[in-house]
C-alpha cells in the first residue's frame, strides 16, 4: 500500500469521526437555535417594530427607533432601571461578602463543617416557589415570625417588608443573597482549598499571622474566583424575574419592579412586542457594557497562580 493511499485512508477516517461528532451534536445545536438564537434575533427584529400577537404576522408594523425614543420619556421604564440599579448595589457585593466569610468559616475545622455546608446549600437547590412563599410567611407584615420576635423585642412599629414601598426592594436582596449562597459559597470554599498549603505556611513562618496571611495570600489567589463571581453576580441582578413574580408582583407601587419583570408586563399584559422586545436589547446592552467594563479591568487586579 502506498503512501498515498495511506494518506487518504486516515483522512477519510477523521472525516468520518468529525461527522459522527457532528450527528451527536446536531440536537444540542437545533436546541440551542431554536430556543436560543431564534428568540435573540427575534427580539433584536421586533425591537425597531410594533406588534400585537393578536394581529398575527402580518400586523408587524416597522417603526424605526420609535420604541427606544418612548422609552427615554417612559417614568414606569425609568422606575425600573432605577430599582435594577439598587437591587445590583446592594445584591452583589452582599452575596459575594457573605458568601466569602461563610466559606472562610468552612475551611476552618470547626464542629459540624459537613452539616452547615448541606445546611447552606440546600436554599440554592430548593424549588423557588417553594422558598418565595417561605420567604413570604417569614416577612407577612402582621403575623409573620419577623415581625413578631421584633415586637418581642419592645420594636412597637416594626417595619411592614413586603406591604412597604421602602422596605419590599430590600427584602428581595435578601431572599437573592440567601437562594445563592450556597453556589457562592462552595465556588469560594473550593478556590480557598486550591490555595498550595506551602504559600500559607511560608507566610507563617515569617511571622505572618492568620488574619494577615488571609488579606495577602488567600485573598490574591481567590481574586479569579471573586471576579466570576462578579461577572454572574451583575448578570444574576439584571435579569432577576422569579422573586418579584412570585413574592411582589412588582408592587407595592412600582417599588420592586425590575427591567425584566417591566418587560414581561409589556409583553404578555399589554401585548406590546415591539416595545419590550426595544426593552430586552436596552437590557442586553447594559449587560454586555458593564461585562465589557469587568473584562477591561480584569488585569488590573485578578491574580492567576
Amino acid at each position: 500500500m502506498t503512501q498515498l493511499q495511506l494518506e487518504k485512508g486516515r483522512k477519510r477516517r477523521a472525516l468520518h469521526a468529525d461527522l459522527v461528532g457532528y450527528a451527536f451534536l446536531t440536537p444540542a445545536l437545533l436546541c440551542f437555535a431554536l430556543f436560543m438564537l431564534f428568540p435573540l434575533v427575534m427580539s433584536f427584529v421586533l425591537g425597531f417594530t410594533e406588534w400585537n400577537l393578536v394581529s398575527g404576522l402580518n400586523g408587524i408594523k416597522y417603526v424605526g427607533l420609535e420604541n427606544f425614543k418612548k422609552l427615554i420619556v417612559d417614568d414606569l421604564f425609568r422606575a425600573s432601571l432605577r430599582n435594577n440599579v439598587i437591587y445590583t448595589s446592594l445584591y452583589v457585593p452582599l452575596s459575594i461578602v457573605l458568601a466569602l466569610m461563610v466559606s472562610v468559616l468552612l475551611n476552618s475545622r470547626i464542629y459540624g463543617r459537613s452539616i452547615l455546608r448541606t445546611m447552606i446549600f440546600m436554599p440554592y437547590i430548593s424549588n423557588v416557589v417553594a422558598a418565595s412563599i417561605v420567604w413570604m410567611a417569614l416577612f407577612q407584615p402582621t403575623k409573620g415570625p419577623i415581625n413578631q420576635m421584633l415586637t418581642a423585642m419592645g420594636v412597637s412599629e416594626p417595619p411592614r417588608w413586603l406591604a412597604s414601598p421602602d422596605w419590599a426592594l430590600l427584602v428581595l436582596v435578601l431572599f437573592g443573597v440567601w437562594i445563592n449562597m450556597g453556589y457562592n459559597t462552595v465556588l469560594l470554599l473550593g478556590g480557598l482549598q486550591n490555595i498550595p498549603r506551602e504559600l500559607q505556611e511560608a507566610a507563617l513562618v515569617d511571622g505572618a499571622t492568620k488574619r494577615q496571611t488571609f488579606w495577602h495570600v488567600d485573598l490574591p489567589l481567590l481574586t479569579p474566583t471573586l471576579f466570576f463571581l462578579l461577572i454572574t453576580g451583575f448578570m444574576t441582578s439584571f435579569k432577576m424575574f422569579n422573586s418579584v413574580k412570585l413574592i411582589t408582583q412588582g408592587g407595592p407601587g412600582m417599588s420592586t419592579t425590575v427591567l425584566v419583570y417591566y418587560l414581561y408586563v409589556q409583553a404578555f399584559t399589554y401585548q406590546k412586542f415591539g416595545y419590550s422586545s426595544a426593552i430586552a436589547i436596552v437590557l442586553f446592552a447594559i449587560i454586555f457594557l458593564i461585562t465589557f467594563i469587568q473584562w477591561k479591568g480584569e488585569k488590573r487586579w485578578v491574580n492567576y497562580m
